[in-house]
């Protein structure tokens, strides 16, 4: 894969060259990507630190299977393995310790493979507010009332958007799409992309990507190293997780089946996940995309160069 430039947008969109250097320098890519080094390098250059956009590094207690840098970042193990994390709640914490970070260092890297986690650190999103009590527990009667049609057929005649983005059998979505409908709100995004480009801050946004042979390469030799490092006992360790840490791969499988069999199946649901990733990163308003297979020094070069930042004396 050809290193690819900055695009006219990057060039002159955001930040531009003749604005101010970017206050966040966002890092996305798929997992095994190595974005996590090159965020890494990217702030010694600057003299910052790395905030973290992933959903699973959250948790604490599981550092082997959510892979979590060796080095101290920024909201990395906050929560017990048996907490929720919402949206929301990230989204809060991420805004404070970017802002935190810009107004120490002049500038923050965000780092994740969490496409909602890495906008919700980027931009504001636009989320409903919590149901009143007991709305959820009567939609889910009507559901059930009504069945997979007519509650779909119901949801059809409230918000038509919504309902051409839900299927029927999908009674999860379909209760929160009413839910949703009763609150005056709507489950299908106002805009017709993931993404908007309103950041909070001059950000340059960056994609890592890497020829797909070389990525599932880097997929099977990382979980095999992760069996080898003791992810076996972490797992069988563990508490009880939440319904959100519940996603962690390897966790289930690794405490369902034997070692070899989990491997593999570690391997298959970190592909899935990787190819979901690179979707995202097809749909991000990126302006840079970068080859991951190259040296993380290299890659964080033009990064830093791209951002507007030149590197601080003595960072490596």
């Amino acid at each position: 894969m050809a290193c690819r430039g900055l695009t006219e947008r990057g060039r002159r969109g955001r930040f531009g060259l003749a604005a101010e250097p970017a206050s966040v320098i966002g890092v996305f890519g798929p997992t095994a990507s190595g974005k996590s080094a090159v965020a890494e390098a990217v702030a010694d250059r600057l003299g910052t630190e790395v905030v973290s956009a992933d959903a699973m590094q959250v948790y604490s207690g599981l550092p082997i299977l959510t892979n979590q840098p060796a080095r101290p970042t920024r909201l990395v193990s906050i929560r017990e393995l048996d907490e929720t994390m919402s949206v929301g709640e990230y989204e809060g914490l991420a805004h404070a310790v970017i802002d935190e970070l810009v107004r120490a260092n002049g500038v923050a890297v965000v780092a994740g493979g969490t496409g909602l986690y890495l906008r919700a650190a980027l931009t504001t999103l636009d989320l409903p507010p919590a149901p009143p009590a007991g709305l959820r527990s009567e939609i889910e009667r009507l559901v059930d009332e009504l069945g997979p049609l007519g509650a779909h057929a119901h949801l059809a005649e409230l918000d038509a958007r919504a309902a051409a983005t839900v299927h029927r059998n999908d009674r999860r979505r379909v209760v929160r799409a009413l839910e949703l409908a009763a609150m005056g709100r709507s489950l299908a995004p106002a805009e017709g992309r993931l993404w908007t480009a309103d950041m909070r801050h001059p950000t340059l946004l960056v994609g890592l990507d890497l020829d797909l042979d070389h990525l599932e390469e880097r997929i099977r030799r990382r979980a095999e190293e992760m069996i080898s490092r003791g992810a076996l006992s972490e797992a069988l360790a563990a508490p009880a997780a939440s319904v959100t840490a519940i996603h962690v791969i390897g966790l289930a499988e690794l405490r369902e089946l034997d070692v070899d069999a989990a491997l593999e199946a570690i391997v298959r649901r970190t592909r899935r996940y990787a190819a979901y990733q690179r979707k995202w990163l097809r749909r991000l308003p990126l302006d840079l995309t970068i080859d991951g297979a190259l040296p993380a020094a290299d890659l964080a070069d033009q990064i830093v160069a791209a951002s507007g930042h030149g590197a601080v004396a003595g960072t490596v």
